[in-house]
């Protein structure tokens, strides 16, 4: 449970001085944040707390795990010049403090979506060592998604096209067994979490930190962002400018080609009911099922407004594809009924706020 009182200990006082002026800032329920001022400038100090009110023995192990991800993840960016994360000034892990670097944020610019792109594949290029034993490998979609994907368009009453079940159960098994370098993933990449500054962006908030393949990240701008109250959907020009921007920066960061299909990434995202909401309703329902009967806000725009655009991007990044054929005519179906049966729907912002 969050509390006001700011855990600044001994050790810390001793390593970076008596913080003054230490100011409450908005996060979500699962962390605390202050700014503070040190002697060397200003710092953000950052408590990762158990999500529930209760200090329950669960709720202490999801934070102590989160702690450990994040303070990982931390440490493996800050290899990475020029800069992609806040320098990490010091640490309680007794308290699972984190005491950061603070940047200036500004409004990002025009064109933002390529220097984004830029610092992503930097961030995913960090060499990450044994990374293994802290942070876990990125858990994609499966059978259950598969499942209630094919139930909603049997209740949407759209024929699934033949072949399309076997096309998906393929998917999940590519994204599953990727064999390609394991990426430092962020988790959750969204806007609000890069911070634009005038030296470049850097990424905060890494408690969901994992290895994996980086195009499940970049696709976030192409699919609209689906684990984040923002969703933007980006002109074709700049996400193909952004796109290019990230496989030229992997291949210098690395010396090799990014790998695997930005399309299956997409359909990845697509078919998880999990990314219509909030993390704290994720794994309480099916949540392709509710959107059927209900439709509810979040962020910048509601759920079937999200579903819809998804398809929307599904059915044309599969065309010419020989893996995602049926998935990319069944979404154009999709699409096409929820429009019909809800004329109302709005569109996704061109524009982040």
């Amino acid at each position: 449970m969050r509390s006001n009182r700011m855990p600044f200990g001994e050790r810390l006082r001793d390593e970076l001085g008596t913080p003054r002026s230490a100011r409450l800032l908005d996060s979500s329920p699962r962390s605390a944040v202050w700014r503070v001022e040190l002697a060397d400038g200003p710092a953000v100090v950052k408590q990762l707390v158990p999500e529930t009110s209760e200090k329950g023995d669960v709720a202490e192990a999801e934070a102590e795990e989160r702690y450990a991800r994040e303070l990982a993840a931390l440490r493996m960016a800050a290899r990475v010049r020029p800069a992609v994360v806040p320098g990490l000034l010091g640490t309680d892990e007794d308290e699972r403090v984190l005491v950061l670097e603070y940047v200036e944020h500004r409004r990002p610019r025009e064109g933002w979506e390529a220097e984004y792109a830029t610092a992503l594949a930097r961030l995913h290029a960090a060499d990450t060592g044994d990374a293994g034993d802290v942070l876990p490998r990125w858990a994609g979609p499966d059978a259950g998604d598969i499942a209630s994907f094919l139930v909603l368009a049997g209740a949407l009453a759209v024929d699934v096209p033949r072949g399309v079940e076997d096309e998906l159960g393929e998917l999940v098994l590519r994204l599953r067994k990727f064999d390609g370098r394991r990426a430092l993933l962020h988790g959750d990449p969204c806007p609000g979490n890069d911070l634009h500054t005038a030296d470049g962006i850097r990424f905060v908030d890494f408690e969901q930190a994992c290895l994996g393949n980086g195009l499940m990240e970049l696709a976030y701008l192409r699919i609209g962002f689906p684990t984040c109250w923002c969703v933007t959907a980006a002109p074709e020009p700049l996400l193909a400018e952004a796109e290019a921007a990230y496989r030229s920066a992997w291949r210098a960061a690395t010396g090799t080609e990014v790998e695997g299909d930005l399309a299956d990434a997409c359909a990845g995202w697509l078919i998880r009911g999990d990314a219509l909401v909030q993390r704290a309703h994720r794994g309480t329902a099916d949540q392709l099922a509710r959107v059927v009967g209900e439709d509810w806000e979040w962020g910048t725009v509601s759920a079937r407004e999200r579903l819809v655009h998804r398809l929307g991007v599904m059915a044309r990044t599969a065309e010419g594809s020989d893996s995602l054929d049926g998935l990319g005519r069944l979404s154009t179906q999709l699409r096409g009924r929820m429009l019909e049966r809800w004329p109302g729907l709005g569109t996704v912002p061109s524009r982040r706020p």
